[in-house]
């Protein structure tokens, strides 16, 4: 909104400072500062709510330590994420942009789904919540809102030398003109194109098609297949692993928090032509404003983190992990960085893993043995540590750091090829 009020401005009238709104670098800078502050002050108001309507976390017993001092402890706190990213979003984004549009639309959604789950752990009574084949369809639904979209709209291009594009049978939007000197100008192409950024890869690049090598020329005419099933399996994925990272005070909004820093990087990167040149990367028109809403979110999560830290004065429940997984599956998804998700979301991705070989081994052991038998002492992975007797802190504060180490190498892979 105030983008638009300040363009308006800038055009009609010599108010000075309106121009500012034209740099991302401000209104991203901007953006964090309020998401920071709304965070932490309609946060204390919202834990107050939630405290006297005692929509408090259920406590299962586990046989961990401290689990006791948790009942009772306001849930749902992932509408303080919502709200502190939503509200600076709105007011200073380009609202004309498909991919702000798109992540709203993910974090309305994802938000939805999460609230009905709580709603009914906390209402209802019913500890398992939401019946799994009900969130299933939702992240499905939110893969298939991504994908089609990717798919459809003309706006969401990748920019390339036009021989490139004829050569692979990309379709040309529209030609655009470089420049690239004084008096000299570039002539590229903006294509609908279904390919992603991979390290290890020739130019860095894959194309979806080559996945499809079996069925000849068919092959691009399917290709959509492939691809949305992709996006429907990445925000899957990461929205389940970041709900089961929920499980200690601080982890979650942590880890997903230097995610978030990561992808607004990227995004930086990739909407920057002359940075996309010299990475070798993917240059995606447009993407640049992704920016804007990755400082949204990273405020939104730092300042959720003021009152989730050990002792936790709420918990961000499904409605904050379920979201904060579907909005950074959709931001990698977006980015064309999907394949980097094993890297750039390493504790999702071994949380995730640590609950299927539990499961996996105890059935195996089970049949074979007559007694199921255990890989760790407990999934998942933050639990196994927590029954190894260290404090919760401590884990915390360790997974933050392996996850600052993972986000370095992510990035860094975009120069190996």
């Amino acid at each position: 909104m105030l983008y638009h009020l300040f363009q308006w401005l800038s055009e009609t009238t010599d108010l000075p400072g309106a121009g500012l709104f034209q740099f991302i670098s401000f209104r991203a800078g901007a953006a964090m500062i309020l998401s920071l502050l709304i965070s932490l002050v309609i946060g204390r108001r919202i834990i107050d709510v939630l405290r006297r309507r005692q929509i408090g976390e259920t406590v299962r017993d586990l046989g961990l330590q401290g689990e006791n001092l948790k009942a009772g402890t306001p849930t749902m706190g992932g509408i303080i994420i919502i709200a502190a990213t939503l509200v600076p979003c709105l007011l200073l984004a380009r609202l004309d942009n498909v991919y702000i549009l798109l992540m709203v639309t993910a974090t309305l959604w994802m938000g939805a789904i999460g609230f009905v789950d709580d709603y009914i752990k906390v209402f209802k009574k019913d500890k398992k919540g939401l019946k799994g084949i009900f969130k299933i369809l939702g992240q499905v639904g939110l893969g298939l809102i991504v994908g089609i979209t990717m798919l459809a709209s003309d706006d969401v291009v990748v920019r390339m030398e036009p021989e490139k594009a004829l050569q692979h049978g990309y379709e040309i939007k529209k030609y655009v003109y470089v420049k690239t000197g004084p008096d000299t100008y570039k002539e590229l192409a903006h294509v609908k194109a279904p390919i992603t950024n991979v390290p290890f890869f020739k130019n860095n690049e894959l194309d979806y098609s080559r996945l499809l090598w079996f069925l000849g020329d068919n092959a691009g005419r399917l290709v959509w297949i492939v691809f949305l099933l992709m996006t429907v399996f990445v925000i899957a994925a990461v929205s389940n692993g970041a709900n089961l990272t929920d499980g200690l005070d601080g982890l979650a909004a942590g880890v997903s928090a230097i995610v978030i820093m990561s992808l607004g990087i990227m995004a930086f990167l990739s909407g920057n032509a002359v940075a996309a040149d010299y990475l070798k990367i993917l240059f995606l028109p447009h993407t640049a404003e992704l920016v804007v809403f990755s400082a949204c979110l990273l405020g939104g999560c730092i300042g959720f983190l003021w009152y989730n830290v050990f002792p936790a004065r709420v918990f961000m429940g499904d409605t904050g992990s379920l979201t904060l997984g579907g909005i950074i599956a959709a931001l990698a998804i977006v980015l064309r960085k999907e394949l980097l998700i094993p890297i750039l979301c390493g504790v999702f991705l071994v949380e995730n893993l640590s609950v299927i070989l539990q499961v996996w081994y105890f059935k195996r052991t089970k049949k074979k043995y007559g007694e199921g038998r255990r890989i760790f002492k407990m999934a998942p992975l933050h639990h196994h540590f927590q029954k190894e007797g260290y404090h919760e802190v401590t884990i915390s504060v360790r997974f933050w750091i392996v996850q600052i180490l993972l986000a370095v190498l992510a990035v860094i892979t975009l120069k190996i090829r």
